[in-house]
């Protein structure tokens, strides 16, 4: 097994897209099989040297940042191992150092799809599931945890479980039960937090009364085990695609088109309408949000963006030769009754032009880096979400507060499940100090509508003080019990989700 210590040869391995400072490692070790994993947690259970997971360093939480002990690196799992053909879809099975791009493209050449799609595609497939990825497909199709049939993971202390969904819960009081190969058993109790009624949750362990134990890890942010091996539910490839970036002289007329697309959306999913040949129901796949300060930046590039559009949305809609003239048209009634500017939008129907609307919404990124790197800033951004019912009141919060602070702002994301990200753009170390001010307002703000702290990033080690607010420090004492009931000596992912100093108050 290769392991490396060399200080340049490991420096990648002290960081990740969070710009987190001051990691610090040992070694990086680079298993290639589960018996590898098995060996060095064992091997690090018993010395009690801490153990940070690594996958491709995308994360913006800091997650795989280590302070101390050895990294373990999933890259060398990379292969795929089977895709398996079924009437409503398939299943594929990969092992965690797979890049999802090219998981997704291995399966959509079978004709399948697999609908998680954070943006950052060269991350790792055990990657998205340690942190129940989501992106702008997640309106329709939900987040990476729906897709997770069955996952292999290697437990602090080298034992292997293979968990299929279905085979073990808990029971409806909390309690868990998880036969070990050894004969040995994990027993504990699940926290008893309520989570937020929200589509996009990724702050702290998933639980609910009866839950699959396979969820716990799903999310788990590589502090309960390490996920070598997935295997996920895939659907059939759409036929067809329509979609089109849509401007708005208003937010009023912005956020009632969104509203009325949502709302029809989950009508038609829940009853599962049976229409006539060549007929469909409006059914977005993915709803996005741009604000008057994101198109400010993208008519950087686009000098074709309307000058009186206060903001856009992104849509996306699956559709099949026969139904997409009818879905055409319902799109543009939804969007003229809702003043559009109809004239002035871009449509696609064909995936040359759909490969253009995509690279308009990463522009907006694009810039917005090249604005930090000229004023040598980090980005102050949110990741919060709320029920549908206190979007608009969470929306306004941002606004009102931006424009009074005379900061430098963009505001754009998922509002198809009231899951925004508000960037602050400080151009000096004061204003960077206003903007995280400003953060902790917002944090108070959602938590205040009975939203999440994060709805996709997760927690890593940058926002457990957030999820301290969220939840209290009772639960986050359950959470760490819940730990070391799979983690006895507390090696894995120290730092993630809790501090550290939850765990040595149970020694």
């Amino acid at each position: 097994m290769l392991t490396k210590s060399d200080p340049d040869e490991i420096q990648s391995f002290l960081a990740d897209a969070s710009y987190l400072r001051g990691g610090h490692v040992e070694r990086v070790a680079f298993p290639e099989t589960a018996a590898e994993v098995a060996a060095i947690l064992t091997q690090a259970s018993k010395d009690k040297t801490q153990v940070t997971v690594s996958g491709a360093g995308t994360g913006t939480v800091g997650g795989r940042v280590p302070f101390g002990g050895i990294v373990l690196a999933t890259e060398k799992l990379s292969q795929i191992k089977s895709l398996i053909h079924e009437d409503a879809g398939g299943r594929g099975v990969a092992e965690a150092g797979v890049r999802l791009i090219d998981f997704q493209q291995f399966v959509r050449a079978q004709g399948l799809l697999y609908p998680p799609d954070p943006t950052e595609r060269s991350c790792f497939l055990g990657g998205t599931v340690a942190t129940n990825a989501s992106g702008a497909r997640s309106f329709k199709y939900g987040p990476t945890r729906k897709y997770v049939q069955r996952l292999k993971v290697v437990l602090a202390q080298g034992e292997v479980l293979d968990l299929r969904r279905g085979e073990i819960k808990a029971d409806e009081t909390g309690q868990i039960r998880v036969p070990l190969p050894s004969g040995q058993a994990i027993q504990c109790q699940l926290p008893e937090y309520q989570m937020p009624q929200v589509r996009k949750h990724a702050s702290g362990y998933y639980v609910e009364p009866g839950m699959d134990v396979l969820d716990l890890f799903v999310g788990s942010e590589g502090t309960l085990g390490v996920i070598v091996e997935v295997e996920v539910a895939l659907i059939r490839r759409p036929e067809r695609l329509i979609s089109g970036i849509v401007f708005f002289p208003s937010d009023e007329q912005l956020l009632a088109f969104v509203r009325e697309a949502r709302s029809r959306s989950l009508r038609t999913r829940s009853t599962g309408s049976q229409l006539g040949k060549g007929e469909a129901e409006v059914d977005a796949r993915a709803l996005e949000y741009f604000d008057d300060q994101s198109l400010g930046f993208l008519r950087q590039k686009y000098e074709a963006v309307p000058a009186n559009a206060a903001g856009a949305v992104f849509f996306e809609q699956e559709s099949e030769v026969a139904t997409e003239d009818s879905l055409m048209r319902q799109w543009l009634t939804l969007l003229e009754s809702n003043g559009a500017l109809v004239d002035d939008s871009w449509f696609a129907l064909n995936e040359q032009e759909q490969e253009k609307l995509r690279e308009f919404r990463h522009q907006l990124p694009v810039l917005m880096n090249e604005w930090f790197a000229r004023h040598r800033q980090r980005k102050v951004s949110t990741d919060m979400a709320v029920p549908d019912q206190n979007f608009a009141d969470l929306l306004r919060c941002y606004k009102e507060t931006l424009m009074s602070s005379n900061l430098r702002y963009t505001i754009f994301g998922h509002i198809g499940d009231n899951h925004v990200h508000v960037n602050i753009l400080p151009r000096n170390d004061q204003e960077a100090s206003a903007a995280r001010d400003i953060y902790q307002a917002f944090v108070r703000r959602a938590l205040e509508l009975g939203g999440t702290v994060s709805a996709e990033h997760g927690i890593g080690k940058l926002k457990r003080d957030y999820l301290k607010q969220m939840y209290g420090n009772p639960q986050l004492k359950a959470m760490a019990r819940l730990k070391v009931a799979f983690d006895p000596a507390g090696i894995l992912g120290r730092g993630n989700i809790f501090s550290e100093d939850y765990l040595h108050e149970l020694n």
